[in-house]
């Protein structure tokens, strides 16, 4: 992979309407494993427009209020994962970094991109030996994975940081699809640790991801670090009071959290139905392994149905339908193409 070459990911509607011929608006896009049920949001004030944000706006306490982030912990709200994904590798000396494969390949990109030497890591064998960690001055671990679902427990995590932090290593933790009801999978809770860091984001479980909001909580030499490199006003107003309100809110999460994990399960039910191998993921998205996903993804295209492809190893991941007519959609889609295929 070229480091100084764009990644392709989900969510690239325009390229796909040019591809396929099919209008924009045709389109049924379960690309990017985004909530389609957004959280509401309320009409925004125009003082909040006309003015330049304010980071003593309460917004860190709130989001510490909802990671369960200690006090002694940094804590950064910035323009979402991906803003920190490629300002962290410029904070150290180039050194060796591990990351998953597969995974979310920007993280990979970025710390090459600044010098450092990348070592792939296969998150199936990872707890076969854990010499590879001594190889290591970085470990990027994304929690759960993006695009397998694979998910590690905390004491396991927190054991792998200390391991690193014997040698002035860093972990740094991708929760960008941890749902608010797995928080007790979380490392926020233990983001005053040296050399941790813990990168939350409010565009998956939300659906929120237009508004380019998350946080960084961690070790408060790093956070600042970046915070010096973002900048001031890195993190629009308006975004900031959006954070601001969708956190305080109780009700919607809990009552979401329950309507994406029976939504998951039905996803899963119509995969297999549909004659495609057991899937894995999250609460968000499903994670096919399946030889033929490039003609899969191509069939669903020439159909208007968008999905993220994998070619290494060859895969498809299905976001969630939103309306009972895209549910109905892509269940037909599945059974013409597959079934023609049979």
């Amino acid at each position: 992979m070229d480091s100084r070459e764009p990644l392709h990911h989900g969510g690239r509607l325009g390229e796909a309407a040019r591809r396929w011929g099919i209008p924009r608006e045709q389109w049924l896009d379960l690309s990017t494993g985004i909530n389609p049920y957004s959280w509401p949001v309320p009409v925004i004030p125009g003082a909040v427009w006309q003015r330049l944000p304010e980071d003593d706006d309460g917004l860190a306490d709130i989001l510490r209020s909802w990671s369960g982030a200690p006090q002694a912990a940094s804590c950064l709200p910035v323009p979402g994962s991906q803003s920190v994904i490629q300002t962290l590798p410029r904070l150290r000396e180039p050194c060796r970094v591990g990351v998953p494969v597969p995974g979310y390949e920007e993280h990979a990109r970025c710390w090459a991109q600044s010098g450092h030497t990348i070592v792939p890591v296969d998150p199936s064998r990872a707890d076969d030996d854990e010499q590879w960690l001594d190889e290591l001055d970085v470990l990027v671990w994304i929690n759960p994975n993006n695009p397998t679902g694979d998910r590690r427990n905390r004491s396991q995590l927190l054991h792998w940081h200390d391991r690193l932090c014997e040698r002035g290593g860093w972990l740094v933790i991708d929760e960008a699809f941890l749902l608010p009801d797995e928080f007790s999978d979380s490392l926020a809770s233990a983001a005053d640790r040296e050399g941790l860091v813990v990168l939350k984001s409010l565009g998956k479980f939300f659906g929120l991801a237009g508004l380019r909001a998350g946080a960084v909580f961690g070790d408060r030499h790093i956070v600042s670090a970046l915070e010096a490199h973002l900048g001031p006003w890195s993190l629009s107003h308006p975004a900031r009071f959006v954070m601001a309100k969708v956190l305080e809110d109780r009700v919607w999460p809990a009552e979401m959290q329950v309507r994406l994990r029976d939504h998951s399960g039905r996803l899963d039910s119509l995969l297999k139905s549909a004659g495609l191998p057991l899937s894995a993921g999250t609460a968000l998205f499903r994670y096919v392994d399946v030889a033929n996903a490039h003609a899969i993804a191509d069939g669903l295209a020439e159909q208007g149905i968008l999905v993220r492809r994998f070619d290494n190893p060859a895969a498809l991941r299905f976001g969630l339908p939103g309306a009972e007519r895209d549910w109905a959609r892509l269940e037909s889609a599945l059974a013409s193409l597959l079934g023609s295929a049979g």
